[in-house]
């Protein structure tokens, strides 16, 4: 080796054992040497971007140029020792490239899949539950919360007392404060109930309320955090011999939960009422008075509502009581179970997981209404299965064979203490109060029943008054006593009452449209599950069940009209006969009295004679 050193005339000193190596000569002959051992420059097996690269050509197909290596140590050269063979490297097909980007990608797109809360849903669409725009966010506000008084004063048997009041703060910027009679909340259950959505009592009963899906106020707090970043703000009282307590609730959207701004005990109670419930919001909303404002709402929902007392200040300052007109409180809905006609089969499937029965005909028995012993034999038997089978252990087609056989076998409806109608008579007190009209009527339908849901229509009439002849009716339209007072295109009781020939009652109608005169139709449609077509409960969904029996009331109250019209009309003909006699006999009694040269005495008398005989032959007529 040290021969060869000596004949190439450039070789280096030897450097000492703890001198550091330059790093060119590491680069280009320690490692270069090592790797050419490994990997020859003129193995024919090597890929040829592998001896592009052993040869320091860059590659060109990046838009770079070629630039070689920087050169290595010249030594001596020697004779290329003799290769040791090693396996060539596998080519990936792009086939196999493309699987492995598919797999990156998918990936990458996993790792951007997260879970939705069910309040990030409907922060960014809040239209669905009432808040596409600032006037009809005023008012969803407002009704959300006193559906929510109502519905809980009931429930404790306390006649309603509500006071609502708006306040402008600014332009655009309103108050919103609602104060009722009813048991109050207690405190740990504050926060869930106003900063979470979908949390409640009444979603998992078959019994009327207002309120179904536990998305209402807490939603409506969610809108003022998000419009003006305020928080919503409760205070409550549950006993009269004790203080209020008061909180500041947002709710974390991410996590659909609630967070505490603020938590006061023992702040002083200043509601006229022993006990009940505050609730304030500061949201951005538009107010404006007439149709699908808050002022009508307010006055409806004192018409569904005779028996509460509502107190209500305007933006403007303007207060109104409206009374009770019933010191009784409706009676209290029964919760049922679910009516074997109406069930579905994802929800059959659940219930005979859950179901505490042993057996199918037990378990039948226990978790329908309706369902007695002799009838889950039926429905055993028209299945094909055995009584004493357990719920839990039937196969998917078994289940199947169970659910066509429910609806197969005959079943009573539904009981219908569940449902509790206004009544005609609170009605007809109700129509008097809210609308001066000459003649008033109402009617409320037996029971009945759509996919096992019992449901009881009722409706009413005013004619007359002080109302517009000129002008289409007004509609007003309630479910569970509450107003509807948007998407009425969209609403089976509009369709119902334009599918109604009104032209039959001797009231004008333009086809397709309501009918034409002074006429107010209202319509409410209670049940322990109405079917809204949107999360914002604005219309009731088109089922023919519903629809007939909205036609059925129509028609009831219609028929009414029709009498009351038909005798309208008759004593406007007498009256314009009377006119007549009184108008023209005197002028036949002076003509008379001329011809026949009578005296004063005898004219009078003949006078008389004419007039009573002209009376008594049309009373006869």
């Amino acid at each position: 080796m040290a021969q060869r050193l000596r004949k190439t005339g450039n070789a280096k000193p030897a450097q000492k054992s703890g001198a550091p190596r330059s790093p060119s000569r590491a680069a280009a002959g320690g490692r270069k040497k090592k790797k050419d051992r490994q990997l020859g420059l003129f193995d024919t097996a090597v890929a040829p971007e592998r001896v592009l690269r052993r040869a320091g050509v860059a590659r060109a197909d990046k838009g770079a140029e070629a630039v070689p290596d920087p050169a290595p140590v010249e030594t001596v050269p020697t004779p290329p020792e003799p290769a040791v063979a090693e396996p060539a490297e596998e080519q990936p097909s792009p086939t196999r490239r493309s699987r492995a980007k598919e797999r990156s990608a998918a990936e990458i797109l996993a790792a951007a899949q997260r879970e939705i809360s069910v309040s990030e849903f409907f922060t960014k669409n809040r239209h669905l539950l009432g808040f596409d725009n600032p006037q009809k966010a005023l008012l969803t506000a407002v009704k959300e919360a006193v559906d929510n008084s109502l519905d809980a004063c009931e429930e404790a048997r306390i006649l309603p007392e509500i006071e609502v009041i708006i306040q402008e703060l600014a332009e655009n910027r309103f108050r919103v404060r609602i104060t009722d009679n009813g048991p109050g909340i207690i405190h740990s259950q504050i926060p869930r109930v106003f900063g979470k959505l979908l949390y409640g009592s009444k979603f998992h009963r078959l019994r009327q309320s207002r309120g179904q899906q536990g998305i209402g106020i807490s939603a409506a707090g969610m809108y003022a955090q998000l419009t003006t970043g305020k928080p919503v703000c409760i205070t409550s009282r549950t006993r009269a011999d004790r203080p209020a307590h008061r909180l500041e609730i947002r709710i974390d959207t991410r996590k659909n939960e609630p967070e505490r701004v603020r938590d006061e005990k023992d702040v002083p109670w200043d509601a006229p009422f022993p006990t009940g419930t505050r609730v304030e919001l500061e949201i951005e909303a538009l107010y404006r008075a007439g149709r699908r404002s808050v002022d009508q709402y307010i006055e409806q929902t004192a018409i569904a509502n005779p028996h509460a007392t509502i107190h209500y200040q305007s933006p403007k300052g303007e207060r109104i009581t409206f009374e009770r007109l019933t010191g009784d409180l409706p009676p209290e809905p029964l919760s049922i179970k679910p009516h074997p006609h109406g069930v579905e089969l994802g929800a059959l499937g659940m219930i005979l997981k859950d179901t505490r029965a042993r057996d199918l005909r037990g378990m039948l028995m226990r978790e329908f209404s309706r369902v007695s012993d002799r009838v889950a034999q039926a429905m055993l038997e028209v299945a094909g299965l055995r009584p004493e089978a357990k719920p839990r252990s039937l196969k998917p087609d078994d289940i199947e064979r169970l659910h066509r056989a429910l609806s197969q076998v005959k079943v009573m409806s539904p009981p219908a203490a569940c449902v509790v109608p206004i009544g005609e008579e609170l009605i007809l007190k109700g129509l008097q109060k809210g609308v001066q009209a000459d003649f008033v009527t109402s009617t409320t339908r037996p029971p009945a029943v759509y996919r096992g849901n019992p449901f009881i229509v009722e409706a009413g009439l005013a004619w007359g008054g002080n109302l517009p002849g000129e002008e289409l009716a007004s509609l007003f339209r309630f479910a569970n006593r509450v107003p509807l007072q948007y998407q009425q295109s969209d609403c089976a009781i509009t369709k119902a009452v334009m599918d109604t020939d009104w032209r039959n009652y001797r009231v004008q109608q333009a086809r397709g449209a309501l009918p034409t005169g002074p006429l107010v139709i209202m319509v409410h449609v209670a049940s322990v599950w109405v079917p809204f077509t949107s999360e914002s409960k604005e219309a009731v969904a088109r089922y023919p069940e519903i629809l007939r029996e909205i036609r059925l009331a129509l028609q009831t109250c219609g028929r009414r009209l029709a009498v009351h019209l038909s005798q309208r009309r008759r004593e406007a003909e007498e009256g314009r006969k009377r006119s007549y006699i009184e108008t023209y006999i005197p002028h036949i009694g002076i003509a008379l009295k001329e011809m026949l040269r009578l005296d004063e005495k005898q004219e009078r008398k003949v006078v008389e004679t004419l007039t009573d005989t002209l009376r008594r032959s049309r009373a006869s007529v």
